[in-house]
């Protein structure tokens, strides 16, 4: 007896066709022909996951169709505490999981890094970092954490604290020894040039740094010496130095030449001597001794009363050199003669002040009797006394010298 498929069997019937011929399709289907390929997690995905009423046409292949609180996979949406962008999921993740991050759009995204970079949703400070009120995008770029571009004005502890050779760089090998603190001596800028530097902070001799290599040098020009730094400049300025000769290995026009060091000035005394002839090495003046044998011209090219002392108020008025009247040792005793002149007196000089016959205090004596000049009489006629003493019967005599009578000596007239 035939009987007759009730409808239910029918029914079921069909639908297990249309499943067979469903999971076949979807066995077969080549995704790729939509323009959008199955891959990475997509491949395990039940099509009746996206299809949602099994509608296959006009799906939109983005991401955010389905990856949203509005979309048709409701598991797998853009959770709360996701960075705000304005990028899309496809910019940062892969279909393969959604962590980690092949990429990050940093310039999409919305606030500041901290919103993300605070230890949970991404990296943040780790326990070394520095100290600091920065934001990360201050110091760091979105490429690498490394290198960064540090703004030390936020940070509130001491260079050491990150400076110390593990977390930042530190003093090096050929570093200056010293107690200073990095902030004594630096910039937050740059390390050099230095702002400063401390010497009463470092540890060693000025020589240890200052050798051409970690500091500035004695120059080429610098005068031969082997003081150290210290014994001639001092620690705020190379010049003036307060010098120390005691070391110097050449003589003093070595550095004393008017380049290097002061030299003979053009109101100096012109001489053969070399500078430690005369000079101490400690102050130009006063002079020690003028070798006067070396000195080149006159006497009073010096003694002029500005360049050397001259001649005072009270000095006899003559147009002679000093030389002819004083000796180069000292202006007393004079030591005038007359030999070779007009006039010698020979004994006369013995107690006679110059001013006995010079009554006006100049070369030019004015002689009492002018008529007798420059015989004896000249001077004495006013001692002849006819008919006085000797003077008996005897004329005057121009010449008491020549007359027989008297002699030139001061101790007998």
């Amino acid at each position: 007896m035939n009987r007759v498929p009730s409808p239910i069997r029918i029914l079921l019937a069909v639908f297990g066709l249309l499943v067979m011929t469903y999971a076949g399709a979807q066995q077969n289907f080549d995704h790729f022909s939509t323009g959008f390929e199955l891959d990475g997690a997509h491949r395990t995905v039940n099509c009746e996951s996206c299809h949602v009423g099994a509608v296959f046409t006009a799906t939109d292949p983005r991401c955010i169709n389905c990856h949203s609180a509005g979309g048709t996979v409701r598991s797998s949406q853009m959770p709360p505490n996701h960075p705000s962008t304005t990028g899309i999921c496809e910019d940062c993740h892969t279909t393969s999981s959604w962590a980690p991050v092949y990429y990050m759009d940093h310039t999409a995204v919305i606030g500041d890094c901290r919103g993300c970079h605070n230890g949970l949703q991404a990296a943040g400070k780790p326990i070394n970092h520095p100290v600091s009120g920065d934001n990360c995008d201050d110091c760091h770029q979105s490429v690498a954490w490394f290198p960064a571009v540090f703004d030390h004005a936020n940070v509130t502890a001491g260079c050491y604290s990150c400076h110390n050779g593990v977390d930042a760089t530190g003093k090096g090998v050929a570093h200056i020894q010293t107690t200073n603190l990095c902030e004594d001596c630096h910039s937050s800028s740059f390390w050099q040039p230095a702002t400063m530097v401390d010497h009463t902070q470092v540890m060693g001799s000025c020589a240890s740094c200052h050798n051409g290599v970690t500091a500035t040098g004695k120059n080429p020009g610098h005068i031969a010496s082997g003081d150290n730094c210290d014994d001639c400049h001092t620690t705020v300025a190379w010049t003036p130095a307060n010098f120390d000769h005691v070391n110097i290995t050449g003589n003093c026009f070595s550095c004393h030449n008017g380049t290097d060091a002061t030299g003979k000035s053009p109101q100096h005394i012109l001489t053969t001597d070399v500078c430690e002839d005369c000079h101490s090495t400690t102050v130009w003046e006063p002079a020690i001794t003028v070798d006067h044998d070396q000195v080149l011209g006159s006497c009073s090219s010096c003694h002029d009363g500005n360049t050397a002392t001259g001649k005072d108020a009270g000095h006899f008025i003559s147009t002679q050199e000093c030389n002819v009247c004083h000796d180069a040792n000292a202006w007393l005793p004079h030591t005038y003669m007359h030999a070779g002149l007009l006039y010698e007196p020979l004994d006369h000089r013995g107690n006679f002040a110059c001013t006995r016959c010079h009554l006006a205090n100049s070369e030019i004596v004015q002689w009492p009797t002018p008529a007798y000049q420059p015989d004896c009489a000249g001077c004495h006629f006013n001692d002849y006394r006819a008919g006085v003493d000797k003077h008996n019967g005897i004329n005057a005599d121009r010449n008491c010298g020549n007359s027989g009578c008297h002699s030139i000596s001061e101790n007998e007239w």
